[in-house]
C-alpha cells in the first residue's frame, strides 16, 4: 500500500490514485465514498447511488488520511465522519450523513431538500435523524489542476490606479448580446471578447465578481419561485460554483474559471473575489447538515459560550466561522492561498470581515487572522479589501494599514450631500480622501474604498429615481432591504429639454459618479450604473436571477455611458486626482496640493461649516509638473456664483460637469454653477 499523508488536506491525484486527508478533533472514524456512473434506477437499492466506502485507517495528530487507489480526476465522491452525537455539548457527528469535502476543488449537482439532509428530526433540536443523505447531496469532484496558462502574468495594477468595477458573473452577460447564446450567464462568457470590449472601454482596471465560491440555493426560496443569485450561502471555499460553468460540472468549471481569468489578464484587468468566510450555508442548530458541522462542529463554528448547542452568530446568517481555531484559520489561509497560486486571481473583498477578527469575541486589529494575512508571502502581495462591519459592530478606519476598506461614510455623506442633508464639512473630507477616518493612524488615503451604491441596495438610477424601496417581487411584503433613499426624495424622472439641459436626475447620477471618480481613494463602481441600469425600485435583489438583476443591453443610456468613460479618462490621466498620502507639499514631485474654499474663493471660517444654506464647496487640487483642478459643486435648489482664481498653468477649460450647458469664457474669474450640478476645470501643467 502506497504510503499516505496527513497534507495537504483534501483530495489530491497522486500516483495511482488519491490522497485524502481530513482534520477533526472529535470524529472517531472518517470514511472517503466515491460514487460509480450508475443512475439510481441501476443502482442495486433501486434508489440510492451507487456507494464504495474507504475507510481512512491513518491518523496523524487531528488528521485522518489514507491513499485510495484507482480514483482519478472527474471522480464523484464525499465523506462520512463518524463519533459522538451529543448536540447540547456541541457535537454534531452523524455517519447516515454524507459531507462535502472542505477543501474540495469542484462540486456537481445540486441539493435535493428534505428531512434526508438534516441530522435532527424535524420539531426538535435533540432527536437524531438517521436518515441517508447521500442521494440528496452533491457530490464533491477529483480535480487535475493542470492548465496551460500560456504564460499569464498579472497586471499588478497599483492600488493608486486602480478603478473597481463590482458586477455578477451571470447578470453581466445574461443578455449581452454580442455573447453567444450557450455562453451567456458563465465564466465563459465574462471572458468572450463582447463582454472584455466594454470593461476596457469603460476604463475600469479591476473586476470585482460578487461571490463564485460554490454555494447553496436556499430551500425557503426555492419554494417562493426564487434564488440565492447573490451567492452569500457558501459551503466550499475551493470550489468555483458549478451553475456558472458552461463546459460541464465534473471538473469542468475549474478550468473554465482559468480561463475567464486568463481572458480578462490578457485585457489588463484584474480578477477580484468577493469571498464569504465568515459563515457558511449550515445555518444554526436548525439548519442541515453538509460539510463542517458534520466534521467538526466546534473547531469551525463559533459556539455560544454556556450554551454549546447553539452558535454565536455575528451574520445575520445563524452561524460564524471559529476563527479563533486553528482548524478554521487554516481552512481559510488555504483557501485564499489556493485562488492566489493555482486560480491566478488578483485580490479579494471580504464579506462582513469584521466578523474574521473576532479571534474572542471582539473585534482586534491584531486578530490572528489579520496577522496571517499580513505575513503570508502570498497573500501580501495581492489586493486586501474589507467589508469592515457585521451585525455586531462598525469598524470603518478599524483595519491595519495593508488592507483597504469599503467606506460606508463616503456612500453616506456623499448621497447626504447631494440629497438634502448638511454634511459640507464630512462631504469635504470625503473628497479629500477622509482624513479625518484614516490620517491618524497614518494610512493613505487609498485605505478607502469610494462608493455611493454596490450590489445591496439601490442602483445608481434608482437611487436617485424612487422615493422608496419596490421589493415586492421578493416575497416578503416589503419588509425586507433597507430604507437608504431618504436623501433622495425630491427625485422626478423628466426629459432632456430643448435647450438641452438635464432632468434632475440625470444631473444627480453624472454629479454621484463625479464624486466617487474625482474623490482621493480608490473608487468603486457598481457595474451597470455607468448605462443607466435599473432594478425598478427593488434595492434588495439578492434572491431574483432574471430580468430584475440582469443588465439590460437594450436600455443602454449611451449619454451616460459617454460622461462615464469620460470621467474614468481624465482620473486615469491625472496623478493629482489619485494621490498615495495625505501628506501636501506644492514644491515636491509627487505630493499633490489641496485648497477647500467657499464658492466666493475665500477659505471656510469655523461657522461657514455649520450654515446650513452653505450648500457650494470648491475644491483645488494639483501637483509639481501636472495638471490642476477645480471642482466646483453645488447641492443647493438655486445656481451659484464661484469666484474661480487665476489658473496657474494654462488657462483654465472645461473638463466636464453635470450640466451640458454649461461653458466657460476666458478668462474665467466667476462661474455660476446650476442647481444640483458639478463643473470640473483643468490647468494644464504644459
Amino acid at each position: 500500500m502506497p504510503t499516505s499523508y496527513p497534507y495537504p488536506l483534501g483530495v489530491s491525484l497522486v500516483d495511482g490514485g488519491v490522497n485524502v486527508a481530513v482534520y477533526s478533533e472529535t470524529a472517531t472514524a472518517v470514511w472517503f465514498c466515491t460514487f460509480a456512473e450508475d443512475t439510481a434506477d441501476d443502482s442495486p437499492d433501486g434508489g440510492d447511488p451507487v456507494e464504495t466506502r474507504t475507510w481512512l485507517t491513518e491518523r496523524t495528530g487531528y488528521v485522518f488520511h489514507g491513499f485510495v487507489g484507482e480514483v482519478g480526476a472527474g471522480a464523484r465522491y464525499g465523506l462520512r465522519v463518524d463519533g459522538p452525537w451529543d448536540p447540547a455539548n456541541g457535537l454534531r457527528h452523524d455517519v447516515e450523513k454524507l459531507l462535502l469535502d472542505p477543501h474540495a476543488r469542484a462540486v456537481e449537482g445540486s441539493f435535493d431538500w428534505g428531512q434526508a439532509l438534516f441530522s435532527h428530526d424535524f420539531g426538535s433540536e435533540t432527536a437524531r435523524n438517521d436518515e441517508d443523505s447521500a442521494a440528496a447531496m452533491p457530490k464533491c469532484v477529483v480535480t487535475d489542476d493542470s492548465f496551460d496558462w500560456e504564460g499569464d502574468r498579472r497586471p499588478h495594477v497599483p492600488l493608486a490606479e486602480t478603478i473597481v468595477y463590482e458586477v455578477h458573473v451571470k447578470g453581466f452577460t445574461k443578455q449581452h448580446p454580442g455573447v453567444p447564446q450557450e455562453l451567456r450567464g458563465t465564466y465563459a462568457g465574462l471572458a468572450n471578447a463582447a463582454a472584455i470590449k466594454h470593461l476596457t472601454d469603460l476604463g475600469v482596471t479591476s473586476v470585482e465578481l460578487l461571490p463564485i465560491h460554490q454555494f447553496v440555493q436556499d430551500d425557503t426560496l426555492k419554494d417562493k419561485g426564487l434564488s440565492n443569485y447573490w451567492g452569500y450561502n457558501t459551503i466550499g471555499f475551493f470550489a468555483p460554483h458549478n451553475e456558472y460553468s458552461a463546459s460541464g460540472q465534473r471538473g469542468q468549471q475549474v478550468a473554465e474559471f482559468k480561463g475567464m481569468v486568463k481572458a480578462l489578464h490578457r485585457a489588463g484587468l484584474e480578477v477580484i473575489l468577493d469571498v464569504v468566510y465568515n459563515h457558511t450555508a449550515e445555518g444554526n442548530h436548525e439548519g442541515p447538515t453538509l460539510s463542517l458541522k458534520g466534521i467538526d462542529n466546534e473547531a469551525y463554528y463559533r459556539l455560544v459560550e454556556g450554551d454549546r448547542g447553539h452558535y454565536f452568530d455575528t451574520t445575520g446568517t445563524g452561524n460564524s466561522l471559529n476563527v479563533g481555531h486553528p482548524a478554521a484559520l487554516r481552512l481559510v489561509m488555504d483557501s485564499l492561498r489556493y485562488w492566489v497560486t493555482e486560480m491566478h486571481v488578483d485580490g479579494f473583498r471580504f464579506d462582513l470581515a469584521t466578523t474574521l477578527t473576532r479571534q474572542d469575541g471582539d473585534a482586534e486589529k491584531h486578530s490572528a487572522f489579520l496577522d496571517l494575512c499580513h505575513q503570508d508571502p502570498v497573500l501580501n502581495s495581492v489586493k486586501l479589501i474589507a467589508e469592515p462591519w457585521d451585525t455586531a459592530g462598525y469598524q470603518v478606519g478599524g483595519f491595519p494599514a495593508e488592507w483597504s476598506e469599503w467606506n460606508g461614510k463616503f456612500r453616506d455623506d456623499t448621497r447626504e450631500y447631494w440629497g438634502e442633508g448638511d454634511v459640507l464639512g464630512t462631504f469635504s473630507q470625503r473628497v479629500m480622501g477622509s482624513p479625518d477616518v484614516y490620517q491618524g493612524d497614518r494610512r493613505s488615503p487609498l485605505a478607502s474604498i469610494n462608493f455611493v451604491t454596490a450590489h445591496d441596495g439601490f442602483t445608481l438610477r434608482d437611487l436617485v429615481s424612487y422615493a422608496s424601496k419596490h421589493n415586492e417581487a421578493n416575497g416578503e411584503d416589503g419588509r425586507d432591504g433597507s430604507d437608504d433613499n431618504n436623501s433622495f426624495n425630491g427625485g422626478v424622472e423628466g426629459p432632456t429639454d430643448d435647450e438641452g439641459v438635464l432632468s434632475w436626475r440625470a444631473r444627480q447620477q453624472r454629479n454621484l459618479l463625479a464624486t466617487v471618480l474625482l474623490s482621493a481613494g480608490v473608487p468603486m463602481l457598481l457595474g451597470g450604473d455607468e448605462i443607466g441600469r435599473t432594478q425598478g425600485g427593488n434595492n434588495n435583489a439578492y434572491c431574483q436571477d432574471n430580468e430584475i438583476s440582469w443588465f439590460d443591453w437594450d436600455s443602454v443610456d449611451e449619454g451616460l455611458l459617454s460622461f462615464t468613460r469620460s470621467l474614468i479618462t481624465i482620473r486615469r490621466e491625472s496623478p493629482a486626482l489619485r494621490p498615495q498620502w495625505f501628506r501636501t507639499d506644492p514644491v515636491v514631485s509627487g505630493l499633490r496640493w489641496v485648497e477647500v474654499l467657499r464658492a466666493d474663493g475665500n477659505e471656510f471660517a469655523d461657522a461657514d461649516w455649520q450654515n446650513p444654506e452653505n450648500r457650494a464647496v470648491m475644491f483645488i487640487v494639483g501637483m509639481k509638473g501636472a495638471d490642476t483642478f477645480a471642482l466646483l459643486t453645488n447641492s443647493a435648489s438655486n445656481g451659484v456664483e464661484f469666484t474661480v482664481r487665476e489658473a496657474p498653468g494654462s488657462a483654465w477649460e472645461l473638463a466636464l460637469s453635470s450640466d451640458p450647458s454649461q461653458t466657460v469664457t476666458e478668462p474665467v474669474s466667476t462661474l455660476i454653477v446650476r442647481d444640483a450640478s458639478f463643473t470640473l476645470l483643468r490647468s494644464r501643467a504644459s
